[in-house]
């Protein structure tokens, strides 16, 4: 019995050095090239994933004095993530052409309060990154919330 498992032993590590991929010591394996046996980024074209194009984290806060949410929202072809709300708002944030963009410094905004609520997006969209800070303190910052429901919650009341 010992000298059988010593025999397969090396005929399994064999077998997972010739599939092209080592351990990057988190358990997952990291491909290699298969000519200089170096490991390699993976390819979103081969199917490998570094991070995704829109690859999203939510911190809502409603002001309403509840904890703060964090959602996570993934947008590849398939939709994941804890968002309660995930398809619609991949639908949502497909029809916009820059859900993302800041409000251009010379923006001249009604003085109105729309609510105490807050929200931060992090991440990667249309492989651009996001860092935005939403809020709806004046006229132009309830616009560019309201354009953005479902990624948002909608103002309560």
């Amino acid at each position: 019995m010992r000298r059988l498992l010593l025999l397969l032993v090396p005929a399994a590590v064999l077998a997972l050095s010739a599939c092209g991929s080592t351990d990057d010591g988190d358990g997952a394996a990291a491909p290699t090239s298969p000519a200089t046996g170096e490991p390699t980024a993976p390819d979103p074209a081969a199917g490998g994933i570094s991070q995704a194009d829109n690859d999203l984290q939510l911190e809502i806060d409603l002001g309403d004095g509840s904890a703060p949410q964090t959602w996570t929202l993934t947008c590849v072809g398939f939709v994941e993530g804890s968002h309660p709300a995930a398809q619609a708002a991949c639908d949502r944030l497909a029809g916009l052409e820059r859900p993302f963009a800041p409000l251009p410094a010379d923006t001249v905004c009604s003085q109105q309060y729309g609510g105490p609520e807050t929200a931060r997006v992090l991440g990667r969209w249309g492989g651009e990154p996001v860092d935005l800070a939403l809020s709806r303190v004046d006229g132009c910052r309830i616009a560019q919330w309201d354009a953005l429901v479902p990624v948002v919650p909608a103002p309560a009341g």
